[in-house]
């Protein structure tokens, strides 16, 4: 059954799907204070599309999205539910959402989350889509918020090891988040100083590694740092390192357990010293940097006039320094590979 609606204000409904990011509470706030000055009321999903699939609903309004701009996590929580793996559950998301009156629905997310989303319109689902990761691996837009964030975390981070490896003359491997792409790899290892960068768009070879540390030592410097992606691959495997064979309900592994591989690695071929440090769930966590809080209230408030126009079946984007709008269906099964002449700088600084 089609969606049509004739009153004059709408119902916006949102969802905030996959990991959370630094910067899902400001786009939250940004959609509802704009959507607020069209005349539409906006209510929020709770734990993504499972809301919507267990009509749990959170109410939002000018007091519920108050103060929201430096709070991390999202509001509305998340999960990695993914309704095309339910019977009917395409089926009652439509159903569901024409009987809550939503005559538009903002989903943000990255790209699991925007592919349900882009099934979804096919289907006749009013849609427009936010792009969310903290891994700015999606195409079609040169930032997404949270990466910010994220890198500039991680940078504190081998600042802050830097002087206990120097002064116990210690390797010292970093693990950060970055399951197919090492935008947060590349670009924190360049602003902190890393002495070598190990991303998935490039497989490693151990031993390059090890002869990059041991030319270090000639030279005089004790120490290394390295910063490794959690999807990076070494060639001697060419696999991921996996936590555990276990998927979810998109078919993902949960990935971990690199910094580990090449720490004993490093150990049982140089002999030197190795520690690993994993950030996990750090990167995500704290408050939004400046720019993710201008870059998501950005989105949120071109997301609400996308929805208030009837600009479905389309996401948010950042371009140069416009906001502008692409299609979602060309999201599909693609991820933005780290640039290589950005990586070709760090290399510079490799030993």
């Amino acid at each position: 059954m089609p969606f049509a609606f004739t009153r004059m204000n709408k119902i916006i409904g949102i969802l905030t799907g996959d990991g959370d990011c630094p910067g899902i509470n400001a786009v939250i706030r940004a959609v509802v204070r704009k959507s607020i000055v069209y005349g539409n009321t906006v209510i929020g999903f709770r734990k993504s599309w499972k809301g919507i699939l267990e009509k749990d609903i959170y109410p939002l309004d000018m007091n519920a999205v108050s103060d929201l701009m430096a709070k991390g996590g999202t509001i509305l929580g998340s999960s990695r539910t993914n309704p095309f793996k339910y019977e009917e559950g395409p089926e009652t998301i439509l159903k569901h959402l024409r009987e809550l009156n939503v005559e538009a629905l903002v989903a943000v997310g990255s790209l699991d989350t925007l592919m349900v989303a882009e099934k979804l319109f096919e289907r006749g689902c009013p849609v427009v889509g936010i792009p969310k990761t903290i891994d700015n691996d999606l195409p079609l837009t040169d930032r997404t918020f949270g990466f910010d964030t994220a890198i500039s975390t991680v940078t504190e981070v081998i600042d802050r090891v830097h002087s206990t490896a120097e002064s116990h003359d210690r390797v010292i491997i970093i693990e950060v988040m970055g399951r197919y792409t090492g935008w947060i790899a590349t670009y924190a290892g360049i602003a902190g100083g890393a002495d070598c960068i190990l991303i998935p768009e490039k497989p490693f070879s151990i031993d390059d590694v090890c002869k990059l540390i041991r030319r270090r030592h000639q030279r005089g410097k004790d120490f290394s740092i390295i910063v490794a992606a959690e999807g990076a691959r070494p060639k001697e495997h060419n696999r991921f390192i996996v936590k555990t064979d276990r998927v979810d309900e998109f078919g993902h592994k949960q990935l971990g357990g690199i910094g580990n591989f090449i720490a004993q690695e490093i150990e049982r071929l140089t002999g030197f010293e190795t520690r690993v440090t994993i950030l996990g769930p750090m990167q995500r966590g704290g408050a939004p940097t400046a720019f993710d809080r201008v870059l998501a209230t950005r989105f949120g408030v071109k997301a609400a006039d996308m929805a208030e126009r009837g600009a479905y079946g389309k996401m948010v984007s950042l371009q140069g320094n416009d906001i502008i709008e692409v299609k979602l269906s060309d999201l599909i099964d693609k991820v933005k590979p780290v640039d290589s002449a950005l990586y070709e700088i760090a290399e510079v600084f490799f030993g």
